[in-house]
């Protein structure tokens, strides 16, 4: 099949919705092998038969899931980590277990999948790491997000990092900053306000574009990152938020 990805391999996590599944569809529609994960089967499935994806359930939590997983499937050419959460609060409202929780999907999982792939992906001649940051955190903060916007700039310093670590290895590695982005995610945390028509405005309104991204436009930047076109590109943070960062 050809393609700006024909003939690579891509693991995505957290595939089953959102910008993980906009992903590892728009991956493979660009010729690649995808190995779509997500903690939720059920949901996942609904991935089952499309040209160019396996789907595999995945605890990104789960440490020795994690490793034997990556055991198992051997090295891949692009390693999207996309699972990630969202809590909302200030300080005073972020309990332990939140900022635990936060930080371990957000930051440890990346670290962990990470970990256990890039000996593979080295000992084969590199790769490219794409990992899912935040406009909050690596360039700004928001009302609200306290958590979020803390581990977010943890995900930015971890990819200049590895970059930087790793670059004389064939390693490439970015991260993508989006706005906001509608997403069964967004959806559910709209819904949970007490008006979900004023809270849809208000999320809108954080954009200067004066809209809310789609999973399938990000996706398109995601394709570059990972594809041969941004080969020159490594331990950079790159934002498509609508102007959210100007």
């Amino acid at each position: 099949m050809s393609g700006r990805l024909a003939g690579k391999r891509a693991l995505v996590t957290a595939a089953a919705q959102g910008m993980g599944r906009a992903a590892a569809l728009a991956f493979a529609r660009e010729g690649a092998q995808v190995i779509a994960t997500d903690v939720n089967a059920a949901v996942l499935a609904g991935l089952d038969g499309r040209p160019g994806i396996r789907t595999a359930p995945l605890d990104v939590l789960d440490d020795a899931a994690v490793a034997a997983f990556v055991e198992k499937t051997g090295a891949v050419d692009i390693l999207f980590n996309c699972a990630g959460w969202v809590h909302q609060g200030t300080l005073l409202e972020c309990s332990i277990d939140d900022w635990d929780r936060s930080f371990d999907l957000n930051v440890r999982s990346m670290f962990v999948v990470t970990k256990s792939m890039l000996p593979k992906m080295t000992a084969t001649g590199g790769g490219v790491i794409l990992n899912m940051a935040s406009v909050l955190g690596a360039h700004k903060a928001a009302p609200n997000r306290l958590a979020y916007t803390a581990s977010k700039a943890a995900v930015a310093g971890f990819t200049r990092a590895l970059a930087i670590d790793h670059v004389k290895q064939g390693i490439r590695v970015n991260c993508v900053c989006p706005g906001t982005v509608d997403t069964p995610s967004l959806g559910e945390r709209i819904n949970a306000f007490a008006d979900p028509a004023q809270a849809r405005k208000d999320f809108v309104a954080r954009q200067p574009m004066g809209r809310l991204a789609t999973a399938e436009e990000l996706a398109e930047s995601f394709v570059y990152l990972v594809s041969d076109e941004s080969s020159f590109m490594t331990g950079q943070a790159v934002f498509v938020d609508g102007g959210m960062s100007l």
